[in-house]
C-alpha cells in the first residue's frame, strides 16, 4: 500500500517533468537523466532546451514530450529496509548482499492510490542503487512559485489622478517582497535542496501613447517642492491628451522583470540564473491646461 509521502513525492515529480514511455529494462533501472528518451524509471529528469511548449517568461511548467499520445511514466524507487531474507524468491538467484531489492511505484499507481485504490508496489533486484538526477533549475522555479510574485504595485500614476500635457509625470511603485523583492524561498526533492532569491531588476512602462519607458529601479516619489522638474529615475511627459482614448484615459501597463538567482544547498553549490515577468495595469487621464483670457 502506498504511503501519503510516496504519493506526494510522485505528484511533485510529475509537476516537474513529463516523460514519454520507454520500454522497461530487465535490470538496473535508472532514475534520472534527460527527459528526451529517458528510462521509464525516471523520478525527476532534466529538461532539454527547446522542449517547452509554454511561455518562457512566466514561470511555466517544464517542457513536455512532442508525442501527445504518449503517457507520462514517472516512478519512485526506494531501497527496501530491511532487505528480504536470502530465501526470498525476489532475489531471483542473486546472493544476499549482491545488489539490493528495491520497490518501484509509478505515477499512474500514485494517482490511483490517491483516489482510494489499493496498490502493491513492484519489487525488483538491482545491482546498484538507481541514480537520481534532479534538475536544480526546475526546483528553483518551484521555489519561485512559492513566492507568489505579482506585478508592480503602482503608486504613481494614480488611476484617480489628473495629469497635464507637457507636465513631467513621475512614476514609482510601492516595494514589497512580492511586488519588488528581494524574496527568497527553497524547494527540495530527492535529497536536493535549492534556494532561490528573486528581485525586480527592470520595469518597462507602456504608456498607452506608443511610448515605452524603461526604468531600473522602483522610481522616486514626487514631492511638491520638485515643482515641474523631470523625475531623475523614472518619468514620462505626454504630448497629447487622452480625450480620444477609451474612457478618456490611456491604458498603462507596467512589466516587472524579476531576476532569479538560485543555488544548490551544500555539495558543490551549483548556481544559476533566469528571469520571469509579471505585469500590472492601470489607466491615466491626461488633460490640457486651459487658459482663460
Amino acid at each position: 500500500m502506498l504511503t501519503r509521502s510516496t504519493v506526494a513525492t510522485l505528484l511533485a515529480a510529475a509537476a516537474l517533468c513529463t516523460l514519454p514511455t520507454a520500454p522497461a529494462s530487465a535490470d538496473d533501472p535508472v532514475i534520472g537523466g534527460d527527459c528526451a528518451g529517458a528510462s521509464s524509471y525516471v523520478t525527476v529528469c532534466k529538461q532539454q532546451p527547446g522542449n517547452s511548449d509554454g511561455q518562457s517568461q512566466s514561470g511555466d511548467q517544464p517542457g513536455k514530450g512532442s508525442d501527445k499520445n504518449t503517457k507520462p511514466q514517472v516512478c519512485s524507487v526506494e531501497r527496501l529496509d530491511p532487505q528480504p531474507p536470502a530465501s526470498d524468491s525476489v532475489w531471483n538467484g542473486h546472493k544476499l548482499g549482491d545488489g539490493a531489492i528495491y520497490t518501484r511505484v509509478c505515477l499512474s499507481d500514485a494517482l490511483a492510490a490517491a483516489a482510494g485504490a489499493q496498490i502493491v508496489p513492484q519489487v525488483f533486484w538491482a545491482a546498484q542503487a538507481p541514480a537520481v538526477n534532479v534538475d536544480p533549475e526546475q526546483l528553483a522555479r518551484e521555489a519561485v512559485d512559492r513566492m507568489l510574485l505579482t506585478g508592480p504595485n503602482i503608486a504613481s500614476p494614480r488611476a484617480a489622478g489628473h495629469y497635464l500635457v507637457g507636465v513631467p509625470m513621475w512614476m514609482w511603485i510601492n516595494e514589497s517582497p512580492t511586488t519588488y523583492g528581494p524574496n527568497t524561498a527553497s524547494a527540495s526533492l530527492a535529497g536536493v535542496t535549492v534556494t532561490a532569491t528573486a528581485k525586480v531588476t527592470k520595469l518597462d512602462w507602456k504608456m498607452g501613447d506608443g511610448s515605452i519607458v524603461e526604468c531600473h529601479g522602483p522610481g522616486k516619489p514626487y514631492a511638491a517642492s520638485y515643482r515641474q522638474q523631470e523625475s531623475p529615475t523614472c518619468g514620462h511627459t505626454y504630448s497629447r491628451t487622452s480625450a480620444s482614448q477609451s474612457g478618456g484615459k490611456y491604458a498603462l501597463t507596467a512589466t516587472a522583470t524579476w531576476t532569479v538567482n538560485w543555488q544548490v544547498v551544500g555539495g558543490a553549490g551549483e548556481t544559476g540564473q533566469f528571469t520571469e515577468t509579471r505585469q500590472s495595469q492601470t489607466q491615466v487621464a491626461i488633460g490640457e491646461l486651459q487658459v482663460v483670457r
